[in-house]
């Protein structure tokens, strides 16, 4: 401590009484490069803990136009942008109820099933678009079917209401004379109902589902055959959205999820192989089998979402809001002016 203390020293002579004097701390002198030194580092520390703080969990399937979500990640894109981004996998029927519960913040889905969320209570916003499926998703029918309007009666497997296959046979049926009241629906996941048609199951004419489990159908005709694609019914687009009070709360990590997602769709382009070895790893596939899959959907940079947010999305989500009604998916239209907020794309 500060101040004159009494001590003994030994010298030659002997033992020998002597007074200590210490000055205050803040008086010792610091040498101006050590200093420096010191504040850098403590700057340096600061904006790493800060970095560190900005945690946000994120809701995902297996679908391949979600895997630039799994690349930021695993290729440290999303951290570069200072986020601490924790990625779950959850059923597209059961996605809103982890956000309503808080065990997640943000999630990617079909643009139509925001509608959906927003219209049962779960307040969501778009913030940036993912991908167009360009025949990655698709209906698969018993040989004996040779168009949709032969569904009549019968039962196809898709996935719950709320969901995009749902919403995609609702779609197709529509744009063939008939409604979803014309079938009788088996709800099964994606991948079961693939498997269900690939296993030849009795008493399941079609099944609606999606890349990659769509490839293992294109694989094996004889069980049945593609009768319709996106590539034939321009429908299955997906957006990332968070909840309005994480965007308000988080603009800044907001920002950096578009960011990074876009900042991995540049990197698909040029490093192409390294990219699908992380992104197909993430669903038990190989580089060469994911990049079959991806090759039936467009992921979208950020000009593509500039253009979309600028009147396509606003004009397919009416039209889906439509369909949602008449199929009894919803009660009423959410506000349709809040659905996405498209101040991150810049």
């Amino acid at each position: 401590p500060a101040g004159t203390h009494p001590a003994i020293a030994v010298g030659p002579a002997g033992p020998v009484a002597i007074c200590l004097t210490f000055p205050p701390t803040e008086e010792i002198p610091v040498k101006p490069l050590f200093r420096s030194t010191l504040l850098a580092l403590a700057a340096t520390l600061s904006l790493t803990a800060q970095a560190q703080e900005t945690k946000v969990a994120i809701g995902i399937s297996g679908w391949t136009g979600f895997a630039p979500l799994t690349l930021a990640r695993e290729a440290g894109l999303f951290k570069k942008h200072g986020l601490d981004v924790s990625i779950k996998k959850i059923p597209q029927k059961d996605r809103h109820l982890a956000i309503a519960s808080g065990d997640i913040q943000c999630a990617a889905t079909t643009a139509e099933t925001w509608i959906v969320w927003n219209a049962n209570g779960v307040a969501t916003t778009q913030i940036f678009q993912l991908d167009k499926s360009f025949g990655a998703d698709g209906m698969v029918v018993k040989p004996n079917i040779t168009k949709i309007s032969d569904l009549k009666g019968k039962t196809v497997a898709a996935d719950a209401p709320g969901t995009a296959p749902y919403f995609g046979l609702a779609w197709m049926l529509k744009k063939n004379g008939l409604s979803i009241k014309d079938v009788k629906v088996v709800n099964l996941s994606p991948q079961a109902a693939a498997n269900a048609m690939i296993a030849g199951t009795d008493g399941i004419d079609a099944a609606m589902t999606y890349e990659p489990y769509l490839g293992a159908v294109r694989a094996k005709p004889e069980a049945g055959k593609i009768i319709a694609t996106t590539l034939d019914y321009p429908m299955v687009m997906d957006t990332f959205g968070c909840t309005p009070k994480f965007l308000a709360e988080n603009p800044k990590a907001a920002k950096a999820l578009a960011d990074g997602y876009f900042d991995a769709v540049a990197m698909i382009k040029a490093e192409p192989k390294k990219s699908f070895e992380i992104m197909g790893a993430d669903v038990k596939q190989t580089a060469e089998a994911f990049e079959k899959s991806q090759a039936y959907l467009r992921w979208q940079d950020r000009e593509a979402n500039q253009k979309f947010f600028a009147g396509e999305h606003a004009a397919f989500s009416k039209e889906a809001a439509e369909l949602l009604l008449e199929a009894g998916i919803i009660k009423a239209a959410p506000d349709m002016s809040k659905l996405a907020d498209t101040r991150f794309l810049k």
